[in-house]
């Protein structure tokens, strides 16, 4: 029976260290740390780590419910795998402890928040592109496949869309849709 701790942030120049510390004080004997979005699970490695790691009667320790996750779905699966593995989630600044009752029920609702939030921040996001847009100062993100060299490579070099794919390090898919532009009516 070991208490573990998890500490993320989502953007590189934000910092662990208090989160850390904090776990730390929580009696945490091992704490692995990313710099990941809590929005899904893909890429966080660290977590994956963490969970495959775990054993009944541990207690896996963060910070924060949102620490651990940003979904409500996300939540409950993560939840739901250490549930049944006999392991105790707890955070250090929310009164979650799922062996009660009442942790489990405040667990829930924090991960109601946390999604709402998300959702929140996706809005507001969209709503400032939509607006940039309305402005013309929206530019979007630069294109990452070079047309003009799909289009050179397959007419002047005689290239098959694989071949070129592999060249440009982009998928088939990408090289049939520049050529496909190409064959639109103007």
């Amino acid at each position: 029976m070991a208490f573990y701790g998890y500490a993320r942030v989502s953007s590189n120049d934000q910092d662990l260290a208090l989160q850390i510390q904090t776990l730390r004080a929580a009696g945490c004997e091992i704490i692995r740390s990313e710099k990941a979005s809590g929005a899904s699970r893909d890429g966080r490695t660290e977590l994956q780590l963490l969970l495959d790691f775990l054993r009944k009667g541990d207690t896996l320790i963060v910070t924060r419910v949102d620490r651990l996750a940003r979904s409500i779905k996300d939540l409950q699966d993560i939840v739901y795998a250490l549930n049944q593995q006999g392991i105790t989630l707890k955070a250090t600044e929310q009164p979650v402890d799922t062996r009660t009752a009442a942790g489990k029920a405040f667990l829930d609702m924090l991960g109601v928040f946390a999604e709402f939030e998300t959702n929140l921040r996706r809005e507001r996001q969209l709503e400032g592109i939509a607006a940039a847009k309305a402005r013309g100062v929206y530019q979007g993100r630069k294109p990452r496949i070079d047309a003009v060299e799909v289009r050179r490579l397959y007419v002047d070099e005689k290239m098959g869309a694989t071949a070129i794919a592999r060249q440009l390090g982009i998928g088939r898919a990408s090289v049939y849709r520049v050529l496909d532009r190409d064959e639109q009516p103007a």
